[in-house]
């Protein structure tokens, strides 16, 4: 079988690997008549395209930066940044990889019987955040008023951020996507308008006690799915650096582990081929790897210059408080 952490350890470049990890993928699946992996081969090819033809991101982030300064002019008092990537490669194989395992595994508890190849290879038409960009706000110390916390303030103005952000992208060519999520109530602080359009896990945090605001656009002009992520700093560093992000490594072996115990080895070999790839990929030693423009020292420290492991940067903007000292009335 063929995995990703075969190509890792010759120092070729990233844009050579997919090349070759696809090709070779899509070889053997056409060989063995397996469509899954061919779905593979073409989900690995739709990054090809990104870092190869990414030009249309130069009108994208162009038309995001609106909204980035549409901000600087509403909210001078609070700090934000902006920030795009391209998902990276590891995160982006273990994805794929993931998401095969948890769609059988749920189908098989729920049907008592292995999904057909047909109804595996539609799920995996999902993934829209190969692109994606994130707004992060901070309200510095000295605007919080009197008798409300940081937090209740920040969350007030992230919302609002969030209930404007739909019409306005969608003036510059934008369409937002619905997210697909059972109805929330009223309580969420989202409009009832655009409330389907978005996955607030501010309101209903992930198990690993992660919190932000997800909305997917289709961008018309590029051609592409896009998803924009809203946090406060708090949230960004509970994702980033905090429990939510070492909770997430953890916990995705734990699943994996228990989805195995489920269903044994041989009976799915769809399943048996994403649980060995993903495996491996959890237990990849990053300093052992040799890739073009990447290094490790560990698991934890990094320098990652071509997205291997981390997303490539597109869009960084920062905007500080212009008002450190004053109040707002």
């Amino acid at each position: 079988m063929i995995t990703l952490n075969d190509y890792l350890f010759s120092g070729n470049t990233v844009l050579k690997i997919l090349h070759q990890y696809s090709e070779d993928l899509k070889a053997s699946a056409i060989g063995e008549h397996n469509p899954i992996d061919l779905a593979h081969s073409n989900f690995l090819i739709q990054i090809i395209e990104l870092l190869e033809h990414n030009d249309f991101l130069t009108s994208q982030s162009q038309r995001i930066k609106e909204f980035y300064k549409y901000m600087t002019g509403r909210y001078p008092f609070l700090a934000f940044t902006f920030k795009g990537r391209i998902k990276s490669l590891i995160r982006a194989e273990e994805k794929f990889n993931g998401y095969i395992l948890e769609y059988i595994y749920d189908y098989y508890k729920a049907n008592g019987r292995y999904p057909s190849e047909a109804e595996i290879k539609n799920s995996l038409i999902c993934f829209r955040d190969l692109i994606a960009y994130r707004i992060v706000i901070s309200l510095p110390q000295c605007h919080i008023s009197q008798g409300k916390s940081a937090q209740q303030q920040e969350l007030g103005y992230l919302y609002e951020i969030a209930n404007v952000l739909p019409d306005f992208l969608e003036q510059r060519g934008f369409t937002a996507e619905l997210s697909g999520m059972p109805a929330q109530d009223g309580q969420t602080g989202l409009d009832d308008n655009i409330r389907d359009y978005y996955r607030d896990y501010v309101h209903t945090p992930r198990p690993s006690g992660y919190s932000s605001l997800h909305i997917t656009f289709y961008d018309n002009l590029a051609r592409c799915y896009t998803e924009l992520q809203l946090r406060t700093k708090d949230m960004d560093d509970y994702a980033e650096i905090g429990e939510a992000n070492h909770f997430g490594y953890e916990k995705r072996q734990e699943e994996s582990r228990s989805k195995r115990d489920i269903i044994p080895k041989g009976e799915c070999r769809y399943f048996d081929d994403a649980y060995e790839r993903l495996v491996r990929l959890l237990e990849l030693d990053l300093s052992k790897v040799n890739v073009n423009m990447f290094r490790a020292i560990n698991n934890q420290l990094i320098n990652d210059g071509c997205g291997l492991f981390r997303g490539r940067q597109i869009l960084p903007f920062e905007h500080l408080s212009r008002f450190q000292n004053d109040l707002i009335d």
